[in-house]
């Protein structure tokens, strides 16, 4: 059954999303919105690890929002120079980010089991959960990579929203996953040009 936050939050998601991809700040105004809203859809799903996720998605958010619009020196966009301009990481770096996912995504999941045994899928609640997190912190750093992170975060949430048998959020999933092919293509554009 679809309930009006399930709606709420996919509008919202949906509006954040697409104005991050398009490099717009105000993303990060509806942004404190759609946490808002998770949180209350999370609580009424007991997806309690995504619940748990949305003080520090906040705060992430808030470091974006901050970082976007004020960047050190050398970091400034090459068309605005009040704007965060877009970046990689480096290999190691990847490398990184993968063993941390999963190494924390592991041991969240064994906790969240212990904690809270009502969670249906733990360890996959656990993966999306870490997963959006490092996306989230790649985007707040304009990070190219946050794309991809989030593609992943996009198909593994649809995996888990089907598990659980609810029926609109692998479609609003699945909008995101195309406005992320969309976004990576858009944001590697933007990285040439600051090359």
């Amino acid at each position: 059954m679809i309930s009006w936050i399930d709606i709420v939050a996919s509008v919202l998601g949906l509006t954040c999303v697409f104005l991050a991809g398009r490099n717009s700040k105000y993303n990060f105004w509806v942004g404190y919105l759609y946490t808002a809203a998770l949180f209350v859809m999370f609580y009424d799903k007991g997806l309690f690890a995504s619940l748990l996720l949305q003080p520090v998605s906040l705060a992430i958010n808030i470091l974006g929002h901050y970082r976007w619009t004020h960047p050190r020196e050398g970091e400034e966009s090459a068309s605005d120079s009040s704007a965060l301009k877009v970046s990689m990481l480096s290999w190691p770096e990847r490398g990184l980010a993968v063993l941390s996912v999963l190494v924390v995504a592991f041991l969240w999941g064994w906790l969240l089991d212990r904690l809270f045994p009502a969670d249906p899928h733990p360890y996959l609640d656990s993966c999306v959960t870490v997963l959006i997190l490092l996306a989230q912190l790649l985007s707040s750093m304009k990070k190219w990579d946050c794309w991809i992170a989030w593609l992943v975060v996009n198909a593994a949430q649809i995996a888990l929203h089907v598990s659980i048998g609810n029926i609109f959020m692998p479609i609003v999933c699945s909008l995101y996953l195309i406005n992320g092919l969309w976004s990576l293509r858009t944001w590697i554009g933007l990285y040439r040009k600051n090359s």
